[in-house]
């Protein structure tokens, strides 16, 4: 069992920075695929960005060059580097946690889901 907990959301001004944090419990966090996920208002919830326990990094076309996705196993953490941050980046943000490291984009292949944190970026 694992369990899941977002924080580091915010309101921040398009160009901003931020950084999430996801807090992993259970000794085997460093056995999991981890990934990043998010819904804005009146969408369907879609992939962000995903890390393997071998370090596989993959991310959805249109945050690549400005999100990174890391993990530090000692601390059962997985975080999302936010950087040059744009109005349609506004979602909450979901952590998930797969015992699977394949078809990691596949929201169906993580079975642990946080609550969410609200990145609101204004214009």
């Amino acid at each position: 069992q694992v369990q899941l907990v977002e924080s580091g959301g915010g309101l921040v001004q398009a160009g901003g920075s931020l950084r999430l944090s996801c807090a992993a419990s259970g000794r085997t966090f460093s056995r999991y695929t981890m990934g990043w996920f998010r819904q804005a208002p009146g969408k369907e919830r879609e992939f962000v960005a995903a890390m393997t326990w071998s370090d596989t990094t993959v991310y959805t076309d249109s945050v690549k060059g400005r999100f990174t996705i890391s993990r530090d196993n000692a601390k059962n953490t997985v975080y999302l580097q936010m950087n040059s941050l744009k109005f349609e980046d506004t979602a909450v943000y979901y952590c998930a946690a797969a015992d699977s490291e394949y078809n990691i984009i596949w929201q169906r292949i993580y079975g642990y889901w946080g609550q969410g944190t609200q990145v609101t970026v204004s214009s």
